[in-house]
C-alpha cells in the first residue's frame, strides 16, 4: 500500500515524461528517464501531521550521462523562500550550507554533491531548514533507510545508457 501511494506521490512531483521504475526501497525510489537522459534516486519528505505544505517537498540524487553528471542533489522545498533564504542540510551532525532558489536548493559544488551523498549512505534521516517567505522557519525531514539502494539503482541504470 505505501509503495504504491509512494509511487503515485512520485508521478504529480515529478514533470510529466515517459520515466522507467527500478526499484523502491522504503520510501526511496530510483527511476530513469531515457528521453533526456537521466536516472534518479527520489524520496519524498516525511509529512508532520497536522501541517499543510505550500508545494510537495522531495529530495532527489540523479546522474545525467550526457552532461557527465553523477551524484547531484537537489531539494525541493515544502515553502517558498523569502528573498534572503538560506537552506542548511543537516545530517548526522554534518551541516551543508545549500544554493538557494525560490523553492528549490542545491549542492554548491561537486565536491559538496559528493560529501551528501557519503553522509546519506551511513545516516539514518536528514533534515532541511530554511525560513520561508513569510519569515518562519520550516523544516523538511528525510528517513534515510533505503537511500544507498535507491542511489546504486540509480547510477546503475544510467551506466547501461
Amino acid at each position: 500500500m505505501r509503495r504504491a501511494f509512494f509511487a503515485a506521490l512520485l508521478l504529480v512531483a515529478l514533470p510529466a515524461q515517459a520515466r522507467d521504475s527500478l526499484g523502491i526501497w522504503n520510501s526511496w525510489g530510483a527511476f530513469s528517464d531515457a528521453g533526456v537522459p537521466r536516472c534518479y534516486a527520489i524520496a519524498m519528505a516525511d509529512a508532520p501531521p497536522g501541517r499543510a505544505n505550500e508545494l510537495q517537498p522531495y529530495f532527489t540524487v540523479g546522474t545525467w550521462p550526457r552532461r557527465g553528471a553523477r551524484g547531484e542533489i537537489h531539494v525541493r522545498l515544502s515553502r517558498k523562500l523569502g528573498p534572503t533564504g538560506t537552506v542548511t542540510l543537516s545530517i548526522a551532525g554534518q551541516r551543508f550550507a545549500l544554493v538557494a532558489g525560490q523553492a528549490d536548493a542545491w549542492a554548491a559544488d561537486q565536491r559538496m554533491d559528493a560529501a551528501v551523498v557519503a553522509a546519506m549512505r551511513s545516516a539514518a534521516s536528514m533534515s532541511v531548514t530554511a525560513r520561508s517567505a513569510s519569515g518562519r522557519v520550516f523544516t523538511d525531514t528525510y528517513l534515510l533507510a533505503g537511500a544507498a539502494s535507491a542511489m546504486d539503482a540509480a547510477m546503475l541504470g544510467c551506466a547501461q545508457n
